[in-house]
């Protein structure tokens, strides 16, 4: 850990950030431990029990081993410096962690539908309940306060990889509270079914979960750009250019699931100087980042205010620089 922060420090990465990219991985590791703790927890419960609802909660389990597995890889590559051959840096493998996870969680969603139909096809066989709720229900309490932790780091340090493994921990919390509850209905009422229609509402549940996790995914690949963003780079931006008396246009932005890169052209009179009008498209790439909620990197084209609307519409024409 110590040679990792080193290395951090000398690619430039502040002592803040490293602290924060440490308190990312420890999360990410203690994500992972927790994770296959409550997978033994509940295969003991499943075999004391034989219930498919159990089995299904084990089967996510199983899933989010795996995935945090890959998560924790996407984290320790997404931190890595930028090189000669990837000038951007790594940052942009948290969709292809967010995207796999949510791919997992939809595969083991449509096994738990076809084991429940299974076992109901081929009846219940139901033992020791209450043993096997209880190690259910300790199982949701850890998972529930797990969730909540990543989810709040993750959403504080701006990273993807952490927020998605938080909500996949929250609906695994989830899942087995709902378990909890389908067992409960059996044991008061002795209607053995209840079994496996709680394993097949839990798997759309979480079928709906891994679909949004991997439509972010997607987007994030195809650099959505998300309008609230904008809004907040647009005020700020406004604000700046009214006080270093510059205008702007031609605003594009998009996200590597850590920090916004943000394109924008700067106009300036014809008479400007050179060196002034760099001085002043600095200042705005220093303090724009400063004054936005998550981390940006900001480049600027520098543009003739007088002339502009004319080159622009040359190039349109013949598709060519003006």
């Amino acid at each position: 850990m110590a040679n990792q922060t080193a290395t951090w420090l000398k690619s430039g990465v502040s002592q803040r950030d490293a602290k924060e990219l440490r308190q990312l991985q420890i999360a990410m590791r203690l994500s992972l431990f927790i994770g296959m703790l409550m997978l033994l927890g509940k295969m003991a419960a499943y075999l004391i029990t034989g219930s498919a609802a159990i089995l299904s909660d084990a089967a996510e389990s199983v899933v989010h081993v795996l995935a945090v597995a890959f998560a924790a890889f996407s984290l320790q590559i997404s931190v890595r410096p930028a090189a000669p051959k990837f000038h951007y840096g790594y940052e942009r493998i948290t969709f292809f962690s967010a995207g796999f996870e949510g791919a997992m969680i939809i595969l083991a969603a449509i096994w738990i539908v076809i084991e429940s139909i299974k076992k109901w096809i081929a009846g219940f066989q139901l033992e020791h309940l209450g043993h096997g709720t209880l190690l259910l229900a300790v199982a949701g309490i850890l998972n529930a306060a797990l969730g909540w932790y990543l989810i709040r780091l993750g959403r504080r340090s701006h990273s993807l990889i952490l927020e998605a493994d938080g909500k996949h921990v929250l609906t695994d919390s989830l899942t087995s509270f709902g378990v909890v509850a389908g067992l409960g209905l059996v044991m008061l009422t002795g209607w053995k079914p209840f079994d496996p229609l709680i394993a097949i509402a839990v798997a759309l549940n979480i079928l709906w979960s891994g679909g949004r996790l991997a439509w972010h995914s997607a987007v994030g690949l195809l650099d959505y750009s998300d309008p609230k963003a904008g809004k907040e780079i647009r005020q700020k931006l406004d604000t700046l250019c009214n006080e270093l008396g510059v205008h702007y246009h031609g605003v594009r932005f998009r996200t590597t699931g850590y920090r916004q890169l943000i394109e924008i052209h700067l106009l300036f009179p014809h008479a400007t100087p050179v060196g002034e009008a760099h001085r002043l498209a600095t200042l705005l790439e220093e303090r724009l980042p400063r004054e936005l909620s998550v981390p940006a990197e900001v480049i600027t084209h520098l543009e003739s205010l007088d002339d502009h609307e004319d080159v622009h519409t040359r190039e349109h024409y013949t598709g060519r620089p003006g």
